[in-house]
C-alpha cells in the first residue's frame, strides 16, 4: 500500500534542525498534485473547485515574497516525464530545487505568520511530496 507525505515527520524535522545552520542549503522538492484541492471547511478557497495545481499556484503567490525576503531562490525546476529508477507507481508532477542562504532563513520563512497562512494552500494542493535537504556542491562534466 502506498504511503503519502505532505508535512515533515518529527524525526525528519529533528534531523534537519541538527544539521549546521550557517551554510547554504538546497532543498529538493518533489510534488504530486491532487485532482481537486482539499481545503478545510470554511476556508476562503473551499468550494471553488480548484485543482491541486491551482492551489499550489496560490501557495507560490502568497509565499513567494517571504521566500525571496529570506534570500531564497529557485536554482532548478522541471516537469516530470518518466521514472527511470524507482517505484513505477511514484510519478511526480513537478520538481524543483530551492536554495536558501542557510537553514536559519528556512526557519524564518516557515515561522512567518503570513507563510503559515499561505501553507494551507500547499496542504490543500498536494496528495504526496518529498522535501530533502542537500549541501550544495559544484557542477561539472562528470558524475563523481
Amino acid at each position: 500500500m502506498a504511503q503519502y507525505y505532505i508535512d515533515p515527520s518529527r524525526e525528519g524535522f529533528d534531523a534537519f534542525k541538527a544539521l549546521p545552520r550557517d551554510e547554504p542549503i538546497h532543498m529538493l522538492n518533489l510534488l504530486r498534485f491532487r485532482d481537486e484541492a482539499e481545503y478545510p471547511d470554511g476556508h476562503d478557497h473551499a468550494g471553488k473547485g480548484w485543482s491541486g495545481r491551482r492551489a499550489y499556484q496560490e501557495y507560490g503567490a502568497a509565499s513567494g515574497p517571504i521566500f525571496r525576503r529570506v534570500g531564497g531562490s529557485i536554482v532548478w525546476r522541471g516537469a516530470f516525464q518518466a521514472m527511470v529508477t524507482g517505484p513505477g507507481d511514484k510519478d511526480w508532477h513537478d520538481g524543483f530545487v530551492a536554495r536558501y542562504p542557510n537553514s536559519g532563513a528556512f526557519f524564518e520563512m516557515i515561522k512567518d505568520p503570513d507563510y503559515q497562512l499561505a501553507v494551507v494552500n500547499r496542504t490543500a494542493a498536494l496528495v504526496d511530496s518529498r522535501l530533502m535537504r542537500f549541501e550544495p556542491g559544484e557542477g561539472g562534466d562528470g558524475f563523481g
